[in-house]
């Protein structure tokens, strides 16, 4: 039996920002290695001259920053105990099929979308959610429920714990947040920074991926989803 941290975080996500691609990603690796990985990223930050406190963002990358996010994402790569799943999602999409479903309990449709296929019986998962909002603990004790059910585990013997934290003290819920924006990057076509064109072809050469297509679920590195419609959504 195997003890899992999932690290979640997600990208446009909100519903009128004008964006029309969203992602939500998780990143994964086991509990025991977890405090390590995140010495490791701190160390990273430390010899590019940034604080081990200093959040890690896709909003962030420059060119003059290119070799510090490259290094991190190097690391990511280079690290077998991680893992990086992401849910790519057309909002139009959901728009045409919605038929009542409101954004906010679609959010968090997706977000079991995004984690219930690494669930597996036998090994134990804790998930952690960057806080969305003040209102958003009810819908995250929600997403603990359905996940549990969608395993039979009554007694959380399998989810352990669906948890909100701050993204600016968890390191992998940074590099979930960076990986995220290498991959809606790619898909917006977009190419005006140096520095994110740099990280995003860093990740295209190093693992062979498109970033605009889905892969298959147990991909050893990056896996990645594009959702689907399932039909009115109610």
């Amino acid at each position: 039996m195997s003890a899992i941290d999932l690290f979640c975080d997600e990208s446009a996500h909100l519903e009128n920002d004008g964006l029309r691609w969203m992602a939500l990603g998780v990143v994964c690796c086991p509990h025991d290695k977890t405090r390590e990985i995140a010495v490791r990223l701190r160390e990273i930050k430390q010899r590019h001259g940034f604080a081990p406190s200093a959040e890690v963002k896709w909003t962030k990358v420059s060119p003059s920053k290119k070799q510090f996010y490259v290094d991190l994402l190097d690391y990511f790569l280079d690290d077998d105990d991680l893992h990086f799943r992401a849910l790519i999602v057309d909002k139009e999409a959901h728009k045409a099929t919605a038929n009542g479903c409101d954004h906010d309990a679609w959010y968090y449709n997706l977000y079991f979308d995004l984690i219930e296929p690494l669930l597996r019986p036998g090994d134990r998962f804790r998930i952690y959610l960057d806080i969305k909002d003040s209102r958003s603990q009810e819908k995250v004790r929600g997403l603990h429920r359905v996940l549990c059910d969608s395993q039979l585990d009554f007694n959380r013997e399998i989810v352990e714990r669906v948890q909100q934290v701050r993204s600016h003290e968890v390191e992998q819920i940074q590099i979930a947040d960076l990986l995220l924006g290498a991959v809606t990057y790619a898909n917006r076509a977009l190419s005006s920074n140096a520095g994110k064109v740099a990280v995003v072809e860093r990740l295209r050469k190093r693992t062979g991926l498109s970033l605009t297509r889905s892969t298959l679920l147990r991909e050893p590195k990056v896996s990645l989803e594009f959702w689907k419609p399932r039909g009115p959504q109610g």
